[in-house]
């Protein structure tokens, strides 16, 4: 393993652990953690893009243009998580099951069309 990949890996977990946590404390409500949850979140997004950047500086790559196509891919990736992460909260948290279920399969086959969006079709 390169150590550009392994100081990746480092900096992601610690990012989805922060992440995480800081959505299960905004989320479950008997913690009564809301706004600490949200900095905590907050604080995983910010180790998620000091990741990005650490590792193309490793990998010496050129910084990230941004173009439609890169917004459009971000935005499409965003939806897909959000409505993938609504639908386990229906399910888990509210006790909906069906709409929680109905919901999380359009999350994850929006999440599946990023995948031609970004390799496209041959």
């Amino acid at each position: 393993m390169k150590k550009s990949n392994f100081v990746a890996m480092i900096l992601g977990t610690i990012s989805c652990i922060f992440f995480a946590l800081g959505m299960c404390m905004a989320m479950i409500e008997e913690w009564n953690a809301f706004k600490p949850g949200i900095v905590v979140g907050c604080v995983g997004l910010v180790f998620a893009l000091i990741t990005v950047i650490v590792w193309r500086k490793m990998e010496n790559k050129a910084p990230i243009k941004i173009t439609g196509k890169a917004v459009l891919t971000v935005v499409i990736g965003v939806i897909g998580a959000l409505a993938l992460g609504v639908g386990m909260c229906f399910c888990m948290v509210w006790n909906n099951m069906v709409p929680g279920i109905i919901i999380g399969l359009v999350g994850i086959i929006v999440l599946l069309c990023l995948i031609p969006l970004c390799k496209g079709l041959k």
